[in-house]
């Protein structure tokens, strides 16, 4: 499986910006689809955003379309979300999750059982 690591979490007032990374090690990073999923405090763990294998697919979650990116570097073994317009709401643990797609596969996967390997999470706090 592949190590995911999570950084770029803080604490920002509403309207503000973050800019998540992921970055991986031990598979190679072109092979997976990956995603990012969040858990508020007392709340199931819900789907943000997926990118396939190359990226020249993704799919969001309602709740963040026109405010999250979600991007990806293979050449940097990285994956981006870009989050703005920021709000209360988006308060959460913020993970990202990997699996890796057949050959010529390019998917989105937005399931959280579709995944395979998780990291540990990143703290994001909108404040109002």
């Amino acid at each position: 499986q592949v190590q995911l690591v999570e950084s770029g979490g803080g604490s920002v007032q509403a309207g503000g910006s973050l800019r998540l990374s992921c970055a991986a090690s031990g598979r190679t990073f072109s092979n997976y689809a990956m995603g990012w999923f969040r858990q508020a405090p007392g709340k199931e763990r819900e789907f943000v955003a997926a990118i396939s294998r190359s990226g020249g697919s993704t799919y969001y979650a309602d709740s963040v379309k026109g405010r999250f990116t979600i991007s990806r570097d293979n050449a940097k073994n990285t994956m981006y979300l870009q989050t703005n317009s920021l709000k209360p709401e988006d308060t959460a643990v913020y993970y990202c999750a990997a699996k890796r797609a057949p050959m010529l596969a390019d998917y989105t996967i937005s399931g959280e059982k579709g995944y395979d390997s998780w990291g540990q999470g990143t703290q994001v706090t909108v404040s109002s």
